[in-house]
């Protein structure tokens, strides 16, 4: 079979590595450099731009469940996560230039794999078998309006913001101290900016007054609840930070013990310590704006800043609407939609669908049908909810248990957590030693 993918991201990287391993050819088409994004800054395939951190890595969040039901797979963008991992606590986090590096190299050295670098305006398959259209959040708007057009006029938006890095030597370690959430990880993959009360409040309030990048009068500015830019969380009151971003909690300081009033933490952005990322704080500020309330934060005085924050659209359509748990589009069963434009959440969410989207697609060349996975896996939890939505309420989502149909029934929940895992586990291996059938 001859696939035709739209966008080298995550999802449309793992879909055409799956396809290929599968032995059918695939066209993969990439807009960038000719053509670059808001967000994007190099050529590379599946270049990370929000954070370096795929999340959780332990399998009793439903995350972690989603990693390693991938890895039992064959999930190239897991393989290469692995191979770029940087300390980080109990999540996984990634050097992104080592991990975009690494997924272009996959692709580009797989025969059956072709990388065309030019724009795709139209969701014709021009005679391809199938299609898939994996272009992300940032779809351009020739392609958005051929979406739309193919839909029926009802595609949605919403913004997403992206945090700043700051450079490590012109940090002021003296005011700081290295410390992950109640001791989790070596101790060194967190670095903490305390703050007292009378701190805490004068940065609230520069939050609050900074001059943000005004939005076109066509825009309305939605943004997805799990990744608010610090600012807007500021506005919903003045403690809000303090149980969001800056909890203090289980970041007691390591010598006194004492807890501080709130806390900024910075990630660690690749291993040489070089750069950190300023954990949840994606912001709209303007640049000068950016400089002058993040220079508040005690040990960031004088901070270099490697990347301002930015803001971008983020496109998403209605898949209760339109799509199939399969991803196939209800319009056209070989058309397919993979990754965040499907309504998925987050860079490891974006890949299973991609990796989902191999898998249907070979099964329905050879068998004329494509199976969801079950609901009770991390992995078919994501069509569940892509497909089987509220349409009127529809919204991005990360994958979380409340996705993941039970079927284990009334049992205490640690208990549950664990036999939900076990079920999931072993249906998905299963399916890795299931025949093929033709």
């Amino acid at each position: 079979m001859n696939i035709k993918i739209i966008g080298a991201g995550l999802a449309g990287s793992e879909c055409a590595f799956g396809l290929a391993q599968r032995g059918h050819r695939v066209d993969l088409f990439e807009m960038r450099p000719a053509r670059m994004t808001p967000a994007h800054q190099t050529s590379n395939l599946a270049e990370l731009v929000c954070s370096n951190s795929f999340r959780s890595s332990a399998v009793s969040n439903a995350v972690g469940l989603l990693k390693r039901e991938m890895t039992f797979l064959g999930s190239m963008i897991m393989r290469c996560a692995d191979e770029a991992r940087v300390p980080a606590g109990d999540a996984f986090a990634v050097d992104r230039e080592r991990f975009s590096a690494a997924v272009t190299r996959t692709i580009e050295r797989e025969k059956n794999i072709t990388v065309r670098r030019e724009e795709v305006t139209t969701l014709s398959r021009d005679g391809y078998d199938f299609a898939v259209v994996a272009t992300g959040p940032l779809t351009s708007h020739p392609l958005f309006e051929a979406i739309n057009d193919f839909l029926g006029h009802d595609g949605l938006y919403f913004y997403d913001a992206i945090a700043p890095i700051v450079a490590s030597d012109s940090l002021d370690f003296s005011k700081m101290y290295w410390k992950s959430r109640y001791g989790k990880g070596s101790g060194r993959d967190y670095l903490n900016a305390p703050m007292n009360q009378e701190q805490y409040e004068e940065f609230v309030q520069a939050l609050l007054t900074a001059e943000l990048y005004p939005l076109h009068d066509f825009e309305k500015a939605v943004h997805f609840e799990g990744c608010l830019p610090v600012e807007e969380i500021a506005s919903r009151g003045i403690d809000t930070l303090r149980f969001g971003p800056m909890k203090p909690v289980g970041l007691e300081h390591p010598v006194t013990g004492d807890r501080p009033y709130a806390v900024v933490q910075l990630r660690k952005e690749d291993l040489s310590d070089e750069y950190f990322n300023i954990v949840g704080f994606q912001t709209k500020m303007k640049v000068p704006e950016q400089k002058r309330v993040i220079q508040m934060i005690p040990g960031l005085e004088e901070a270099v800043f490697a990347r301002f924050g930015s803001m971008h659209r983020n496109t998403f359509i209605n898949g209760p609407r339109h799509l199939r748990p399969t991803f196939q589009t209800k319009r056209d069963e070989r058309t397919f939609f993979a990754g965040q434009i499907t309504g998925v959440e987050g860079y490891i969410e974006s890949a299973a669908v991609g990796l989902l989207v191999s898998r249907y697609i070979d099964e329905l060349s050879r068998t004329g049908r494509a199976t969801p996975l079950p609901y009770h896996t991390a992995l078919g939890a994501l069509g569940r909810h892509v497909a089987e939505s509220s349409p009127d309420r529809y919204q991005p989502s990360n994958v979380t248990w409340a996705l993941i149909e039970d079927a284990i029934g009334k049992v205490r929940k640690a208990e549950k957590r664990e036999r939900q895992v076990e079920k999931a586990l072993a249906t998905i291996e299963a399916l890795t030693s299931a025949p093929q059938v033709a």
